[in-house]
């Protein structure tokens, strides 16, 4: 599906030429011959992104941009300036009032090309971090509401180093910690032991299916005098049928995937700065490679908004890809010369 610009030009002439090549690039364009026309197409067209001049009747780009960043279907379009101003006051002002970019005339076409491009990845990219961050947060909520409904079961104490499953025994309870620390651990064919992860208070560990019958894969022993809940599939099965706000999926998730989740979480939680960043660029590349361009062109607070780090992090860290050849860097251009090694990134 084509993505779909608005374009906000009072020149007859820009305006018709800089929509044929938008048009030639695949793309969806309404097109607006001033401020009042462009807010109202906005609103109604729901572009991807919007291009607007700068100097134009009865309403000029800034108070476009500052009209469409208060109504609620539009204040998080991308938005980029285009304008024969290149005062760095009028730049400036722009960039103050939430404008994503500004190219002057003239521009190349490869320059608005990639300039749209980039934001709209960009802004893509976000929206999707977002969604993942409210399903977290439902998640969360429930996670809370499980445990406070699990505390009302009678609580166990364990010694130190006490076992409190073995690894092959039928997977049929799961483990609120109320206070301690359990480690769950391997034994290799050489006897000796693998710490495969440690718990504390408040984290549940354990594995549940209410779709199969599983054994615990690893022990589990507690590292100090530990109390903790246990709680059978079928004490389960009760709760859940009188408290059905408690996601019945989180549960069942917990015994297929509780490994996996805890291995992403420390990732996520202890990710380098380098391997946020080639993670980074990686994922504009794969958001750009359908208009088969040669290079990423975006900004580093960009790239580094995405990442989560400092700008100056991010430079750093660019600048030592760059010496060890994985990529190519040239004003805001960056090409990956080396897929492999930016993947490899620890």
């Amino acid at each position: 599906m084509s993505k779909k610009v608005l374009l906000i030009e009072d020149d007859q002439t820009v305006r018709e030429n800089t929509a044929e090549i938008l048009e030639l690039s695949d793309y969806d364009v309404e097109t607006a011959a001033d401020g009042e026309i462009g807010i109202q197409s906005a609103i109604r067209f729901q572009p991807d992104i919007i291009v607007c001049d700068i100097m134009m009747p009865k309403l000029d780009g800034y108070d476009v941009l500052k009209a469409l960043s208060q109504h609620p279907k539009t204040k998080r379009l991308p938005f980029i300036f285009l304008s024969a101003k290149t005062d760095r006051n009028d730049v400036r002002r722009g960039m103050n009032l939430g404008a994503d970019d500004y190219l002057t005339k003239p521009f190349e076409e490869d320059d608005l090309i990639h300039a749209i491009e980039s934001r709209i990845a960009k802004t893509k990219i976000l929206q999707e971090r977002e969604i993942e961050e409210v399903e977290d947060s439902n998640q969360l909520q429930s996670f809370e509401a499980l445990k406070e409904i699990i505390k009302d079961f009678e609580i166990q104490v364990y010694d130190q180093n006490e076992m409190i499953y073995e690894a092959g025994q039928t997977a049929n309870r799961v483990f609120l910690i109320e206070r301690g620390v359990v480690k769950t651990h391997q034994i290799d064919q050489n006897g000796k032991e693998l710490t495969t992860a440690l718990f504390r208070d408040d984290n549940f560990f354990g594995q549940l299916s209410f779709t199969k019958t599983s054994n615990y894969v690893d022990n589990a022993t507690a590292m100090e005098k530990t109390k903790l809940y246990e709680i059978s599939i079928d004490d389960f099965r009760k709760f859940f049928n009188k408290n059905p706000q408690v996601m019945f999926e989180f549960i069942d998730n917990l015994g297929d995937s509780l490994n996996e989740t805890k291995s992403q979480l420390v990732e996520m939680a202890y990710s380098s700065v380098r391997k946020k960043t080639a993670q980074t660029v990686l994922v504009f590349a794969e958001r750009l490679k359908k208009n088969k361009l040669n290079q990423i062109r975006i900004s580093r607070a960009d790239l580094a908004a995405v990442a989560g780090i400092a700008s100056e992090s991010l430079i750093r860290t660019l600048s030592d890809f760059k010496k060890r050849g994985i990529i190519q860097v040239e004003g805001r251009n960056i090409k990956i010369l080396d897929f492999e090694a930016l993947k490899n990134i620890s």
